[in-house]
């Protein structure tokens, strides 16, 4: 993180790819020193002073209130994702949180009896930063089949999809469009970061994949967000080739930070064949061996 800071950072990034003509202003093709607007233009458009927004971008002014954070998204043409990111980066400088190692996290009853009736669909639940926390048999057949079974209910074991989706070869070689996946994912990584940034676990995740991915690194810059909450996907399985997958992130209830993801195939389609497969695949690895002795 720069000197700016996370609010900074994301005012820069977003001002950066704007355009005079992109917000109703001229362009008289002077050369500018820098990308995008210039801090004077975005302030006009946002009903400020030059240099309070100067001090708001570089991170010299914490006290931003609601109504000049929303001027400030409107002049920026944010979506209701970045606005809310933008508000969630202004209430984390505000509070000044101490970094602190979070609780670990558990999966219900209820939600483990959830997934165990779901033996259709393929899914699973993640938690805050990514971690599979459990998921049915289906889940672990199409996402993960070369993991043990068991790794989600031993925390120092627990697969995390972001880490796998881009250090993992198996998982990479899932997405027939992984670039678009990977940002998917990035982006809803970014999102929660905003929420909790003194959460070390999460930092820990993030720095780690910065040094082992350049292009993690390259998407984490720029400064994407979006909810990871439903998009299309054409998966490639090793076991039973191409299908195409709706994959539906789902809050649930009572479970703070947790999301039931399911990967949801048309009826009657041939994806919807491959998971039947699969699962019937699934069913006969994991049934006990019996030894046949001769009489």
């Amino acid at each position: 993180m720069s000197e700016r800071g996370r609010l900074g950072d994301f005012l820069y990034a977003r001002r950066s790819r704007l355009r005079p003509a992109d917000v109703g202003l001229k362009d008289y093709g002077d050369r500018r020193r820098v990308a995008g607007l210039r801090r004077e233009e975005l302030a006009l458009l946002a009903g400020v002073s030059a240099s309070y927004y100067t001090r708001l971008e570089q991170g010299q002014s914490v006290g931003a209130s609601p109504e000049i954070l929303d001027a400030v998204a409107g002049a920026l043409g944010l979506d209701d994702a970045e606005r809310a990111h933008l508000h969630d980066l202004a209430d984390a400088g505000r509070r000044r949180t101490r970094a602190r190692r979070p609780r670990a996290e558990h999966v219900g009853a209820t939600t483990l009896h959830l997934l165990s009736t779901l033996e259709s669909v393929p899914a699973l639940v993640s938690g805050r930063r990514a971690d599979v926390l459990a998921w049915n048999r289906l889940g672990h057949a199409l996402f993960a089949a070369h993991l043990s079974p068991e790794s989600p209910e031993r925390a120092a074991e627990r697969p995390n999809l972001a880490r796998m989706l881009f250090l993992d070869p198996h998982t990479r070689a899932l997405y027939a469009d992984w670039e678009s996946k990977a940002k998917a994912v990035v982006e809803n990584l970014r999102m929660v970061a905003g929420r909790h940034p003194d959460d070390t676990l999460l930092t820990s995740l993030i720095g780690e994949l910065t040094v082992k991915s350049a292009e993690f690194a390259a998407m984490w810059a720029g400064h994407g967000v979006h909810p990871c909450d439903v998009a299309g996907y054409e998966m490639r399985h090793p076991l039973v080739g191409t299908l195409t997958v709706t994959q539906q992130s789902l809050n649930l209830p009572g479970a703070v930070d947790q999301h039931l993801v399911l990967a949801v195939t048309e009826p009657g389609s041939p994806s919807r064949e491959a998971v039947t497969l699969l699962g019937q695949a699934a069913t006969a690895e994991r049934r006990p061996r019996t030894e046949h002795v001769r009489p």
